[in-house]
C-alpha cells in the first residue's frame, strides 16, 4: 500500500505564510479590497505561485476562517476536559479571551466576511460552531445533572457562555484595549465569569 508523503517543509511554510498574509490583509482591507497580487506580495511569492496552493481567493478566505476556528474549538475542548471544577469558569474564560484577543484578525475576518459570503458562513456553522455548541451543551448538562448548576436549558446556557467569551475576546475596542495588561484581562475574565455564574441581581433585590 502506498503511503502518502508529507509535503516538504518549505511548502508547508509557504502555505502558512500565504494564510497569515491573507488573514492580516483581509482584516485590514477586507476581502474585496484585497487582490491576489496583494496577497502574493505580502507573502513574498509570485502571484502564479499562489494558485499552486489555492484554487482562488475565496478558497483562501474559507481556509483562513475555518482553520482559525478549528484551533479555537480544539483549545476549548482541551480546556473543558481538563477543568478541575465546574466553578473554575474564570480560568477558562481568561485563557479563551486571551486566545481570541491574540487572534483578533481572524475573528474580524469571520465577522466581516461571513455576512457577505453565505458559503463561508455555512462552512463555519457546520464545521465549527455546531460542534462547539454540542460540546458546551454536554458540558453544562453534566454540571446540571451533578447539581453544580441549577436546572436550565443547557443549549441556552451554552449559547450564553460561548457568546460571552467570543464577544469579550473579539471586541478589543469596545470591551478591552488592544494593549490590555494581563491583570486587566484577568479582571475582565473574572467579571464575566461572576456574571455568568451568579447573575447581576442582588440577593435581596425586590422582584
Amino acid at each position: 500500500m502506498r503511503l502518502s508523503q508529507r509535503p516538504p517543509q518549505s511548502e508547508v511554510e509557504t502555505r502558512t505564510r500565504i494564510l497569515k498574509s491573507a488573514e492580516r490583509l483581509f482584516a485590514r482591507q477586507g476581502y474585496d479590497g484585497t487582490t491576489t497580487r496583494d496577497l502574493a506580495q505580502t507573502a513574498g511569492i509570485a502571484e502564479g505561485t499562489l494558485f499552486r496552493y489555492f484554487e482562488n481567493k475565496k478558497a483562501i478566505l474559507i481556509e483562513v476562517a475555518t482553520q482559525g476556528w478549528v484551533e479555537i474549538l480544539t483549545d476549548l475542548l482541551t480546556e473543558l476536559s481538563e477543568m478541575g471544577s465546574y466553578k473554575a469558569v474564570a480560568q477558562v474564560m481568561r485563557r479563551r479571551m486571551l486566545n481570541l484577543h491574540q487572534n483578533s484578525d481572524m475573528m474580524r475576518v469571520c465577522f466581516m466576511e461571513a455576512q457577505f459570503h453565505p458559503d463561508l458562513r455555512d462552512r463555519i456553522q457546520a464545521e465549527v460552531i455546531s460542534k462547539m455548541m454540542d460540546v458546551a451543551e454536554a458540558f453544562f448538562q453534566t454540571a446540571m445533572d451533578q447539581g453544580v448548576y441549577r436546572p436550565m436549558n443547557p443549549k441556552v446556557v451554552a449559547r450564553v457562555f460561548l457568546g460571552m467569551f467570543a464577544v469579550a475576546g473579539f471586541s478589543d475596542e469596545t470591551i478591552m484595549s488592544p494593549n490590555s495588561s494581563p491583570k486587566e484581562m484577568q479582571e475582565m475574565a473574572e467579571g464575566i465569569a461572576e456574571i455568568f455564574l451568579n447573575g447581576v441581581l442582588a440577593d435581596n433585590a425586590v422582584s
